[in-house]
């Protein structure tokens, strides 16, 4: 598959979704800490999308989760004034989010992840994140 087109069958809205899903479960281990794949299971319990939603949703909350302490460290690197823990919590996991796309999914083009994570921000997160959050990946990207 090339990096630049999306998996066959899997449409970019499909990708949005478990993007949403992604944060809501991020956000939601980092207020109650579980285990990420008891967070997605009792998440799975109560909605059932399509199978590559639940799979793309888990590669996210999983590889944040296993890679975390390195994606933190390169977040508060590029993050001038900023302390992680400072940071608005949808930001936060937003951030992680886009870093985790940015350094371990070869299959999506940088363009994009920084693009999605600034639409989540501007759509979950306040007025100023979709401004922090590209400004914030746009550096991380480029190194």
């Amino acid at each position: 598959m090339r990096p630049d087109r999306p998996e066959v069958g899997f449409t970019l809205g499909k990708r949005r979704r478990s993007r949403e899903i992604a944060l809501q479960l991020l956000y939601q281990i980092e207020v109650n800490p579980l285990d990420p794949r008891e967070a997605l299971e009792l998440f799975w319990k109560n909605f059932s999308p399509s199978r590559e939603v639940k799979e793309f949703a888990a590669r996210i909350v999983e590889g944040v989760h296993q890679h975390r302490e390195e994606i933190d460290r390169l977040i508060e690197r590029h993050s001038e004034h900023w302390k992680l823990d400072r940071m608005d919590r949808v930001d936060r996991n937003i951030l992680r989010m886009g870093v985790f796309e940015l350094m371990y999914c070869d299959d999506i083009p940088t363009k994009v992840a920084l693009n999605e994570a600034i639409d989540l921000g501007k759509k979950f997160g306040s007025e100023e994140s979709g401004g922090f959050i590209n400004g914030i990946l746009d550096k991380i990207g480029k190194t």
